[in-house]
């Protein structure tokens, strides 16, 4: 269960295509925040992949410094 502390997003959205055998493209497409109650998830997506691709939704990781 995710804990939602502010109206910050909690979670990006990535559009990933294989490019090779070995080698994916990560596109960053959106936003997603956990609900308040844990259940699930609203997104936010600033582009649509065209074509084929996998949607991965990745937890926000603090940065280096404390920065997001």
């Amino acid at each position: 269960m995710i804990e939602r502390k502010s109206n910050r997003p909690t979670h990006r959205v990535y559009a990933v295509r294989k490019i090779s055998e070995d080698r994916s493209r990560w596109a960053d497409i959106g936003a997603a925040w956990a609900h308040k109650d844990g259940q699930g998830f609203s997104f936010k997506l600033n582009l649509l992949p065209v074509g084929e691709a996998d949607l991965v939704i990745r937890e926000i990781q603090e940065e280096e410094g404390g920065a997001q």
